[in-house]
């Protein structure tokens, strides 16, 4: 049965909408009314590799089984969604339009799966230690979430990387690191049947006969997508120095055991969290794999063209590392470095 789902950002969203729609399923993306009438128009496309192939692949929505459409937040009828999925960055749901559409989304019940590295915070007050803390001041604005029952909301991994080749149209999207969304399940186990239901409908894709990397792998853990807190503080906000931006490589490979030292103490906030070492990923896995980043993190990009805001998980990490009682003094530093690159712009603006 084809199911409909309302995924909010139209840049990174459109990899799993393209996903969802190999396998059947209608998608519609929240996004400007610009890029919304260009989807409307061209549809999108997703440029991706396959396994053992020298190039990318280039996805077009209009050659898929499933229905995609595209529309600003104001003419978004929740009614009609069966998932909704958060895929813009945690500074843009501060946006009025989007604030209204959030509040019919919550009012509505529907179950809201999270790509974005940013962890809702309903999500994260289904975490016993967390719940209590005091974390909202890493977010933009943390009213956002406050109409959110915490059990509708889930957090999905996003590992894959993929970026917006400049030169191109809005609708088209390449991945540069064709990994797996790793999704933590729903409190409520009909919403964790649709999601199943969704992961085995994306694996089982072909394209001309061969598998289609990017998958929807659903985990029982809630702390499963918790592994990439330590990726993003070794790697993409490190990509954030006082000088220029620097890739994911430079910031991981140029000191090894700094780098390490970070990723371990990360792992280690999230297993006094209560995730178990299974759901972690090894550090030697990271590094190999961020040996082919070669770009600065999105987080980096958006710091050096002047964006006064950005998703701020270092923040985050801090504030919980502090009030565990297991505070880093290389996660302050990258905390301040970014704060003191995000008053720069502000003062220059």
């Amino acid at each position: 049965m084809a199911r409909n789902i309302l995924i909010l950002g139209a840049s990174y969203g459109s990899l799993l909408g393209t996903k969802l729609l190999m396998a059947g399923h209608n998608v519609t993306l929240v996004c400007r009314k610009k890029t919304a009438d260009l989807i409307n128009r061209e549809g999108t496309e997703v440029r991706i590799k396959l396994r053992d192939e020298p190039e990318h692949r280039a996805i077009h929505s209009r050659d898929l089984p499933g229905k995609l459409d595209a529309m600003p937040p104001e003419d978004v009828d929740v009614s009609r969604y069966d998932l909704v999925g958060l895929a813009m960055q945690e500074p843009q749901y501060t946006n009025h339009t989007i604030r209204v559409l959030m509040i019919k989304i919550a009012e509505a019940k529907l179950p809201s799966l999270s790509i974005m590295n940013m962890p809702p915070l309903p999500y994260l007050k289904r975490i016993p230690a967390l719940a209590a803390m005091d974390l909202e001041d890493a977010y933009t604005n943390a009213g956002v979430w406050d109409r959110f029952e915490p059990g509708l909301v889930s957090l999905c991994s996003p590992d894959p990387q993929a970026f917006r080749p400049p030169e191109e149209g809005a609708n088209v999207l390449h991945v540069g690191l064709p990994t797996n969304f790793k999704a933590a399940t729903f409190a409520d186990e009909a919403h964790n049947r649709l999601l199943r239901e969704l992961e085995a409908d994306i694996d089982a894709v072909r394209l001309d006969g061969q598998d289609v990397p990017v998958k929807l792998k659903v985990f029982d853990s809630l702390f499963v997508p918790l592994a990439k807190w330590s990726m993003l503080l070794t790697g993409n906000y490190r990509c954030i120095t006082p000088t220029e931006p620097r890739s994911i490589r430079d910031a991981v490979h140029t000191d090894l055991a700094q780098s390490r030292a970070i990723y371990d103490h990360v792992d280690a906030l999230a297993r006094k969290l209560g995730a178990d070492p299974a759901d972690q990923v090894p550090f030697e896995k990271y590094a190999k794999a961020a040996e082919s980043l070669l770009k600065p993190s999105s987080a980096a990009r958006a710091v050096a063209n002047g964006a006064p805001f950005i998703e701020r998980v270092d923040l985050l990490v801090k504030l919980i590392s502090h009030q565990l009682g297991e505070p880093d003094a290389e996660i302050d530093r990258t905390v301040e470095t970014v704060d003191r690159k995000l008053d720069e712009r502000i003062i220059e603006g």
